[in-house]
């Protein structure tokens, strides 16, 4: 794989396609989300060969190792959140605001916004990821190329320097 060649990933592939694609089924029970867990396997088998050592296991086990952890964490994503009685109040609420309730959410929108354009790019990127993507630090340092322990600083960090530039009016003007 280290060659980069088409023709030895494809051999690739077509060698170990059924067991990944086995594994990400039998996790997540769904065909389509396999298939993209399958292709994000391969992806990051590809992209990170290098760092396979023969000695830890076989690549059979490598492979299924990065499928099982990529299966479990689109599982984990998609999990439905239980809503509080008084989160589904809020919501409600916020179907019934006035037209001044709904120009003091945006005036608070905007004030997030132009907070986070005053982070250094790396935090902003971390704290948007985590908070409008809702993405964990596990996916982020993965993502980003980063360890886990510098995803989560980025955003504490991010999320402190928030806190303090936004001060104690809070989002909810009800």
């Amino acid at each position: 794989m280290a060659t980069g060649a088409p023709e030895t990933a494809l051999a690739f592939v077509r060698r170990f396609q059924r067991m990944v694609f086995g594994i990400a089924i039998a996790v997540v029970d769904d065909a389509q989300l396999a298939e993209d867990i399958a292709q994000q396997t391969f992806e990051r088998a590809w992209r990170h060969a290098q760092v396979y050592d023969s000695r830890r296991g076989s690549v059979k086990t490598w492979l299924g190792t990065i499928t099982h952890n990529l299966a479990i964490d689109a599982v984990r994503a998609r999990k439905a959140t239980p809503v509080s009685p008084e989160d589904l109040d809020a919501l409600l609420g916020v179907m019934t605001r006035t037209p001044e309730q709904w120009a003091l959410a945006d005036e608070a929108a905007s004030r997030i916004r132009a907070a986070v354009a005053d982070l250094p790019r790396q935090q902003a990127r971390a704290v948007v990821m985590a908070g409008v993507y809702g993405m964990t630090a596990r996916q982020i340092a993965e993502l980003e190329g980063i360890p886990l322990g510098t995803a989560k600083t980025r955003i504490r960090t991010a999320m402190g320097k928030l806190r303090k530039a936004l001060g104690p009016q809070r989002a909810d003007h009800d």
